[in-house]
C-alpha cells in the first residue's frame, strides 16, 4: 500500500481495494487507469478473480472493510451479491470488479477498455 506519498483520493481508494483483494488471495489483480480516456466513467477499475463464489464474496467483504476502515466510505452501489459470480463495488471514481474465474474470462472487461493504462499487482 502507498504510504507517505500524496496521491488522489481515487488512487488511494484503488490501493486500499488492491490491499483488500490481496488479503483474501485474489488472483491476477489489475488496475485500469481510465483518467485519460475521453468520457471515462470512472478514474480506475480494479479487477481480480477467484476460483469459487465463496472466495469472491470474501474478497468483496475484505475490500469493503479496508476502504471503510481507512476512509469511512461505503460503496455507492453494489451488484452481484446474489450469486457471487461477478461482484461490482462502485465507489464512483473507483469501480472494483471481482469475478469468479470463468466469468472473468467470459466477459473480458480488460479488453473493453484496451486504451487504459493497465498495472498488474501480485497476490499476497
Amino acid at each position: 500500500m502507498v504510504k507517505n506519498k500524496v496521491i488522489s483520493e481515487s488512487a488511494y481508494i484503488s490501493e486500499l481495494a488492491i490491499h483488500g483483494i490481496q488479503e483474501k488471495k485474489g488472483n491476477d489483480i489489475v488496475r485500469l487507469d481510465l483518467r485519460n480516456i475521453f468520457s471515462s466513467v470512472s478514474d480506475y477499475f480494479v479487477i481480480s478473480h477467484a476460483d469459487s463464489s465463496t472466495q469472491v464474496r470474501a474478497i468483496a467483504n475484505s475490500v469493503e472493510e479496508e476502504i471503510f476502515k481507512a476512509t469511512g466510505q461505503e460503496p455507492w452501489r453494489k451488484e452481484g451479491l446474489e450469486y457471487n459470480e461477478w461482484i461490482l463495488l462502485d465507489y464512483v471514481d473507483v469501480v472494483i470488479h471481482i469475478f469468479r474465474t470463468d466469468k472473468r474470462e467470459f466477459y473480458g472487461v480488460e479488453d473493453l477498455w484496451g486504451d487504459a493504462e493497465i498495472k498488474s499487482y501480485k497476490s499476497a
